[in-house]
């Protein structure tokens, strides 16, 4: 990398008490075939060893830049982090359990490089265990190459209709595209409402060849967090406890990126009208959504009641 140029890629890996599989998802990054890019690792207050092991490998390797915050400010915060710090051309983020095949980096910027109108790239994904077996060949069915933005959402819409991984969310972005968005937010499912306003703003690449492993394990934020309320937590410590509408939530962000977004007035008008499908698929969510507040009063001291502390006579140990 030039000291005095900006890295063509810049990766960006936030972390929170990763050391378990940090290191071999730093090496994989290293042991890239493409190597003109930054490794920028945003650690949220680790309580582990992850920092001892980001500073083992930033001053060996002079193109990994690591921070450290004081407190942890939520996965939210420390994801949209490391692309506030990003001067690359192109971004990646990259997670400590996760592990990138040596080609993945070169082939990903390649298909950027080669179609101008795709601002997502993302290779087929490999579902791996905590053991490093593999678990199944993901089919994400994500390459939404129509050259109309409102078809692209509807299909993006459909997609995830049900539920999906959506790895694209894992791919590598156009870094002036991305850095146009609210980037990700403090709330579930945060990067599905970011990939949501990306099919809006160009086409999405899938490289056909499986180059990603993602990790399913017991520490994985969705089986860590299971409900909403330590989700939401999870992505902002300062929201525990509070009242959130996510339902409604992902209706506003949704609206409010097809009113952001440059479109024509009829892809403009189209795209409303998907929401307008959307509403109809979510009704009874939306619905449960403004119950939950109305009883709010109610709920909140019993969800957030906590059983004290046992208290352990020393004398029994």
């Amino acid at each position: 990398m030039n000291n005095h140029q900006p890295p063509q890629i810049s990766i960006g890996m936030p972390v929170y008490n990763g050391d378990r599989f940090l290191q071999q998802a730093i090496e994989a990054i290293l042991a890239q075939t493409f190597t003109d890019f930054e490794l920028i690792i945003s650690d949220n207050a680790s309580t582990d060893k992850t920092q001892e092991i980001c500073q083992f490998y930033a001053q060996r390797d002079r193109r990994i830049r690591y921070y450290r915050q004081e407190k942890n400010l939520g996965a939210g915060w420390n994801q949209s982090q490391v692309v506030r710090l990003s001067t690359g051309k192109y971004f990646k983020w990259a997670h400590h359990d996760d592990i990138f095949a040596p080609q993945l980096i070169e082939k990903c910027a390649l298909a950027l490089d080669n179609n101008p109108t795709v601002v997502v790239c993302y290779p087929q994904t490999i579902i791996i265990d905590g053991e490093d077996k593999h678990v199944e060949k993901y089919v994400d069915n994500f390459n939404l190459r129509s050259p109309k933005p409102h078809e692209r959402f509807r299909q993006y819409h459909r997609l995830i209709r049900y539920g999906h991984r959506c790895h694209p969310f894992h791919g590598m972005m156009r870094t002036d595209v991305l850095k146009s968005t609210p980037l990700v937010g403090s709330y579930p499912s945060s990067d599905l409402i970011l990939v949501g306003e990306l099919v809006l703003r160009g086409e999405v690449y899938e490289v056909p060849e499986p180059l990603f492993f993602k990790r399913d394990h017991a520490e994985t934020s969705v089986r860590a967090y299971r409900t909403y309320r330590e989700r939401i937590a999870w992505y902002d410590p300062a929201k525990k406890g509070q009242l959130h509408l996510t339902k409604w939530k992902w209706l506003f962000e949704y609206l409010r990126a097809i009113k952001r977004v440059q479109l024509r007035w009829s892809d403009r008008l189209l795209c409303y009208l998907q929401m307008a499908q959307w509403l109809l698929w979510n009704w009874l969510y939306l619905a449960k959504d403004l119950l939950k507040a109305a009883t709010w009063p109610l709920l909140q001291p019993i969800l957030n009641f906590e059983l004290p502390k046992k208290v352990v006579n020393k004398s029994q140990i």
